[in-house]
Formats: structure tokens, C-alpha cells, sequence
């Protein structure tokens, strides 16, 4: 069962392909009080560092299937990330769901340009980001109270703006990382489109 307590504290959705310094991250975002909420080898790899971690299908009562192709595609969580914080209506339907309010979302997608050139087609299929995308692009919509990470060289930029807001990040900085993660998941779609056309 979730708590009012655990309910009403700062968390952080993390589900990375790449590990690069997610370990710098959680420590700075542990600093200002954010839990973590992750799935899969992130949530592993979270935990395996040291830090506390709950696991996405914990909180969804909705284990992970289909060999992980459906792990975050869960109408709870994007409620969390979606609903107008300001917007009393919404404020009140999410109170009555009694999940986490996530305010970060860190993702980075699966390498499918690398993974494109080298494997199978059925391999290469799997490198198709779905829920990946789908985060990212809910949190960079609600960009006005959610903050979208997508590139491991933002984690910094992230720490330095939570140092100059005590803890929150400010609206120019989630606005700039919103159309850098639109830009990026179209140049990701563009390039999957394009290994359709050539297979």
C-alpha cells in the first residue's frame, strides 16, 4: 500500500539503456530528497549502487511481460507524470489514484541506429523503443511541472539547476529540455522509418 507520507514525497522515474553515470545522478538527486522509481536492469542497477529503488510493477500491481516489452505502459504512471499540478480537477482525480508524483523523468532509448547495423531483424525489432519515447515525450508535454531528461550529458545541467532552484528545476530549463527530447524522438522515429524502407 502507498502512504499519504510516500505519496506526498519528490520522485524520480529512472529507465535508462545506458548506465553512464547513473550513479552520479542518483547520488546528487538523493541530496534533494527524490526517491527512485524504476523497472528492470535500471532498478537493479540502481539498487546494486546502494540506493533504494521501487520497482514500477510494485506500484502498478502490473508485473512486467512479454520479456520486458511491457514494463511502464501503465495508466498510473503516466497519470503521474501528466496531470496539471495547478488544475484542482486534476489534482483531485490523481489524489484518488494514491500513486507517487513523478516529477523527473530520466530515459534514455534503445540504441536502435547502433543495434540497426549489426543483429538480426528480430533483434533489431526489439531495439524499437516503445515506452521509452512514450515517458519522454508525456513529460516533456507537461513540461510546466515535470522535468524530462533524455541525454546522460544533461544529468549535470539537471543537478546544476536543482542546486540554483533548492531542489525544484525552473520552467526555462524543463521548456529547453522538452524540445530537445521532440527533436530527438522524431530523428528517432525518421531513423526506424528508414531501416522499413531499406528492409
Amino acid at each position: 500500500m502507498v502512504t499519504r507520507k510516500k505519496i506526498n514525497r519528490k520522485f524520480a522515474l529512472i529507465s535508462v539503456y545506458e548506465k553512464k553515470n547513473l550513479k552520479y545522478l542518483c547520488a546528487n538527486l538523493e541530496k534533494f530528497d527524490y526517491k527512485f522509481i524504476s523497472s528492470g536492469s535500471t532498478g537493479k542497477k540502481i539498487r546494486s549502487m546502494g540506493f533504494k529503488c521501487i520497482d514500477v510493477s510494485k506500484l502498478t500491481k502490473f508485473k512486467e511481460m512479454f520479456s520486458g516489452r511491457i514494463k511502464t505502459l501503465n495508466p498510473l504512471i503516466y497519470s503521474s507524470i501528466l496531470y496539471e499540478r495547478k488544475n484542482p480537477l486534476h489534482s483531485k482525480q490523481f489524489q484518488t489514484l494514491k500513486f507517487p508524483k513523478i516529477d523527473i523523468v530520466v530515459v534514455n532509448l534503445y540504441p536502435f541506429k547502433k543495434i540497426s547495423k549489426k543483429k538480426k531483424e528480430q533483434e533489431i525489432i526489439e531495439m524499437i523503443d516503445i515506452g521509452g519515447p512514450s515517458l519522454l515525450r508525456a513529460a516533456s508535454k507537461n513540461y510546466k511541472y515535470v522535468t524530462p531528461i533524455l541525454n546522460t550529458k544533461d544529468y549535470s545541467e539537471l543537478i546544476k539547476n536543482l542546486k540554483h532552484n533548492n531542489g525544484e528545476t525552473d520552467i526555462n530549463f524543463r521548456k529547453n529540455m522538452a524540445s530537445k527530447i521532440f527533436k530527438e524522438t522524431s530523428k528517432y522515429d525518421e531513423i526506424i522509418y528508414r531501416w522499413f524502407l531499406e528492409k
